[in-house]
């Protein structure tokens, strides 16, 4: 039995052509198709249809690939079940969250665990896509979430606050606004338009105040820094930049909860455990992750400081 001949099945069963599979592959589509007929004469059925709109499953096609789905998830529990009895505080923990808790929670103390934990090898992927845990697409997700995931073991964090913040030298050319009726909006494209503040945005400013749309939450930082117009930023973003003037006060609809995620298999795991423990003992210290003061309204004077 050769195993490789069913990533070539699977590769032309998910790409649907046997060029996008050879292109998945990396081979060339005549490896493609001799490693199908191969597969094809063994089983002695045949598993695709070949149509000019591409390759569709036959019935024995479809009942194979439900097969090594099972095949697969049994493979995924094992590695789970072994993972879970490293005890060694070494190897490689794979984190997902977003560009914005990135920068602001993860990148700022990486260097603090890795001094405690020099063996530990840590990769950053950060993406506003949930990863699947179970699958081992990362051991961790940070994600900002009032509905996390009901089959992963997690822990609450802190929380990301958001209020209306425009830059000094905006304001000092346009005027404050307190209907914001006359201001520049700046606000999110529609792959962001999940978030409540997309919607807020809808309902509450006329489209054509609505200047600039963009896809990342810190480039939105940095066009309102800029004195494009104004925005919702997160306050954990927002407060400590000294040219920011917050507006409102923090509005409870956008208000999201920070989780740290991670599968009920790896809780034994020692490196895993180690990264979500310093991590989370980090976001506790982050007054403004844990509802603390912000700066007076219209103010540039961080509430922190005399």
């Amino acid at each position: 039995m050769d195993w490789d001949d069913y990533r070539y099945f699977l590769a032309i069963e998910q790409a649907g052509s046997v060029l996008a599979a050879a292109k998945r592959l990396g081979v060339n589509h005549t490896t493609v198709l001799r490693r199908i007929a191969s597969l094809e004469k063994r089983l002695g059925v045949r598993l695709f249809e070949r149509l000019r709109t591409g390759y569709t499953p036959t019935a024995a096609g479809e009942e194979l690939r439900e097969v090594i789905g099972r095949v697969q998830q049994l493979l995924i529990d094992a590695e789970h079940q072994l993972a879970g009895k490293d005890l060694q505080l070494s190897g490689i923990v794979r984190i997902a969250t977003t560009d914005t808790l990135s920068s602001s929670l993860l990148l700022p103390h990486l260097g603090a665990f890795r001094r405690l934990h020099p063996r530990i090898q840590l990769q950053v992927v950060s993406s506003h896509q949930m990863v699947n845990l179970t699958h081992r697409e990362a051991d961790v997700a940070i994600r900002a979430t009032n509905h996390p995931p009901d089959n992963l073991l997690g822990r609450k964090i802190g929380v990301v606050r958001s209020a209306v913040y425009g830059a000094a030298q905006y304001l000092d050319q346009q005027g404050y606004d307190p209907t914001f009726s006359g201001h520049d909006w700046i606000g999110l494209d529609e792959t962001l338009a999940h978030l409540p503040e997309y919607r807020w945005l809808e309902q509450q400013i006329a489209p054509e105040r609505v200047v600039l749309r963009l896809s990342n939450l810190l480039h939105k930082l940095e066009a309102v820094k800029a004195g494009h117009g104004v925005a919702p930023l997160f306050c954990f973003l927002a407060e400590p930049e000294p040219q920011l003037i917050r507006l409102t006060e923090p509005e409870p609809l956008f208000d999201t909860a920070i989780w740290l995620l991670s599968h009920p298999n790896l809780r034994q795991v020692a490196r895993v455990r180690a990264f979500m423990e310093f991590i989370s003992q980090c976001a506790k210290a982050e007054p403004l992750l844990q509802g603390g003061l912000l700066k007076p309204i219209g103010s540039k004077k961080s509430a922190a400081q005399p």
